[in-house]
């Protein structure tokens, strides 16, 4: 059984979340201008990358609030969780980090 941490409510168990997908996937600026195939990009191809992925998460049965996560995808550890609008601490492969004070040094 796995710890999640929840930026409102602190560590629960992992029955208590929903997995949301990749994390900062910006909505088109102009949706209507879209093709069929741009709309399917947009809705259904995500990264899967091996390592530090920043993905969101919601806390289905606490608080129902969304937040995002930095997980290690190899290991399944959490490495920092965020709340929607603050900076991504840590820098991972599908979205650049703004806080490098928080990832200690550069990597």
């Amino acid at each position: 059984m796995m710890l999640i941490e929840c930026p409102w409510c602190g560590p629960r168990n992992e029955t208590e979340y929903g997995y949301g997908g990749e994390a900062h996937v910006a909505y088109p600026e102009d949706p209507s201008a879209l093709n069929d195939n741009e709309w399917a990009k947009y809705l259904f191809y995500r990264q899967n990358p091996k390592g530090l992925f920043a993905e969101r998460w919601v806390h289905s049965a606490g608080c129902r609030r969304w937040f995002n996560a930095v997980r290690d995808t190899v290991t399944y550890e959490f490495k920092a969780v965020y709340k929607p609008g603050e900076p991504q601490p840590i820098k991972t492969t599908n979205a650049p980090a703004t806080n490098t004070a928080a990832q200690g040094g550069t990597k």
